[in-house]
């Protein structure tokens, strides 16, 4: 079932973001201690817009991606008053392995994390042949799922730490969804975990939607876990973007989402509301962000699965949350 026609009229369509540059604070930590940032697939889209927001507010910034291709030496060009850090941390979220040692490298240099930005993401062209990750994953399940699973899971002790001593709501973790979960959900309980390495066979888009419906529930489950201890999880769909995400797609694809999707620097606006924002509070933690940062519920039927069964729903973000401890379990 797809979203309301409203819903989806008003993901489309979004009105302007309202939290923005200038009401981000300095972030250099002149009272206190520097902000420390992960931005995951930040060399390019919005991650790369992102980053350099944070960056332009003197916060010390690490870049994880695969290679780093001269987006530091980009970012310090386009914000050269910066007083800020830029930092490249090696991380492949297709193999756990290279998950494993990037979190390890983050933790040997910070004892502190204020924000974790879980934005990198993959779509895989739409063929018969399902890519996979190192470890046999669907790759789309293993990009926006498995790996910021591990990814999060190993920083979240550091998480922790930190919102002991900062200020209350400050620390996030923020999960990047789509408007995709929302029309390729499964019907019923929103994933079929039985189903996750797709041998009942589903187009690319499908399985791109059902990764994404993965992320959502994580931020749901995320916050009912760590909320109460100072560290919140936010779901969010940036919006239809212009980015790389789509270059192996079609032309007719990618020329639909030059002509109808809005600038990259959009969806790090969505990303920075949900990352900095006063707005987000822990009463709002689990709470779905829609483009360019409000809340909003998502769709009925990803509701009801996150209902627990005895409210008839498929209790889906803390079944989902399981499977992907025992997928990663022997890399902790």
């Amino acid at each position: 079932m797809a979203p309301t026609m409203s819903s989806l009229w008003t993901q489309s369509f979004p009105p302007g973001a309202k939290f923005v540059e200038h009401d981000v604070p300095d972030l250099s930590g002149k009272l206190t201690v520097k902000r420390v940032y992960i931005v995951t697939g930040a060399t390019s889209g919005v991650g790369l817009q992102l980053a350099r927001i944070l960056y332009s507010k003197n916060a010390k910034v690490y870049i994880a991606a695969r290679s780093e291709i001269g987006v530091i030496a980009h970012i310090k060009q386009t914000e050269p008053a910066s007083k800020g850090t830029l930092v490249f941390l090696p991380l492949d979220l297709a193999d756990l392995h290279s998950v494993k040692k990037s979190a390890d490298q983050f933790l040997a240099a910070e004892t502190k994390l204020h924000v974790l930005f879980n934005n990198a993401g993959f779509m895989a062209p739409d063929d018969k042949k399902i890519r996979t990750t190192a470890q046999g994953y669907e790759i789309q399940m293993g990009v926006h799922c498995l790996g910021p699973f591990l990814f999060t899971k190993l920083l979240t002790p550091t998480l922790l730490a930190t919102a002991k001593g900062s200020l209350t709501n400050e620390i996030r973790v923020v999960f990047v969804s789509s408007l995709a979960a929302e029309f390729y959900h499964e019907k019923k309980g929103g994933l079929d975990l039985d189903n996750l390495d797709f041998h009942r066979f589903k187009a690319s888009i499908h399985r791109y939607g059902l990764s994404k419906v993965g992320v959502w529930a994580y931020g749901v489950e995320f916050s009912k876990r760590f909320a109460a201890q100072g560290v919140l999880g936010i779901p969010v769909n940036p919006g239809n973007l212009r980015s790389d995400l789509f270059k192996e797609q079609s032309f007719l694809f990618r020329l639909q989402v030059a002509l109808f999707h809005y600038a990259p620097v959009n969806g790090a606006y969505t990303e920075l509301f949900a990352g900095l924002s006063r707005e987000v509070t822990a009463e709002k933690a689990g709470q779905y962000v829609f483009p360019f940062g409000r809340f909003q519920p998502i769709c009925e039927p990803l509701q009801l699965a996150a209902r627990p069964e005895a409210e008839g729903g498929a209790d889906l973000p803390k079944r989902f949350w399981e499977w992907s401890e025992k997928q990663v379990e022997k890399f902790i």
